[in-house]
């Protein structure tokens, strides 16, 4: 299943404002014609239960290395094309970053 479009932050707004005026889910889904009732409701719940519109994007894994730490390992691999995920470690552990090599 894809992605749905994302509710601009405006329309959100006003579904949150409807629904503090005392409207109810199906009264705003009918006057603003383009907004199912679902989305309303998933809209009123995130609002209720994090106070704010504010997407929040946390998906995936979090990352370790800094960029500066990224472009030091590449340009060690590009020098010696044979140097082990060991060494790779080792020298992220020397700057201080705790690694876990799979």
């Amino acid at each position: 299943m894809g992605k749905s479009k994302e509710i601009s932050q405006d329309l959100g707004k006003n579904i949150v404002d409807l629904h503090k005026s005392g409207s109810s889910l199906e009264a705003i889904s009918k006057r603003l014609n383009k907004v199912p009732r679902s989305s309303v409701q998933t809209i009123v719940c995130k609002y209720k239960h994090h106070g704010t519109m504010q997407p929040s994007y946390h998906s995936g894994r979090r990352l370790i290395l800094s960029p500066r730490d990224e472009c030091t390992l590449v340009r060690k691999v590009q020098i010696n094309s044979r140097t082990t995920a060991k060494d790779l470690v080792k020298m992220l552990e020397d700057t201080g970053t705790k690694v876990y090599p799979q």
